[in-house]
């Protein structure tokens, strides 16, 4: 298989906002890309009472390895009562969700919440992923 030039890995940039972990990831996540990122995320989501959100709009393409790294990522921090959300502006990442059956399983926001970025209110962006 012939590497492709345009492929990008996502690179995670990671800061603390009050009690909130940001990580921004870029690029794809993919088959090739989901072993760093769940090096990555793995101690994020060890933590007891986490509050973890994703922020993938700079992602440019995600397949169901990428959305097996989400679930992970969910169910490591829920198991350990923390809180997950995932900031999406994209149509077809929430139409991925519904297709899947994963729709109303993630907390997806269209921007990122008070607090966190010094952004506007998410509350009247905020969705489950279902919109």
């Amino acid at each position: 298989m012939a590497d492709n030039p345009l492929r990008s890995a996502p690179s995670p940039a990671e800061r603390t906002a009050g009690e909130s972990t940001v990580v921004t990831l870029a690029g794809e996540m993919d088959l090739l890309t989901a072993p760093g990122l769940t090096a990555r995320l793995d101690p994020l989501t060890a933590s007891p009472h986490s509050d973890l959100v994703l922020d993938l709009r700079p992602v440019v393409f995600i397949d169901c390895t990428g959305l097996g790294i989400l679930c992970r990522a969910r169910n490591r921090v829920l198991a350990r009562h923390g809180r997950l959300r995932l900031v999406s502006d994209s149509a077809g990442f929430r139409r991925i969700l519904r297709h899947t059956g994963l729709a109303g399983v993630f907390e997806v926001l269209r921007c990122l919440p008070l607090g966190v970025a010094g952004a506007p209110t998410a509350d009247a962006s905020e969705t489950r992923a279902a919109g």
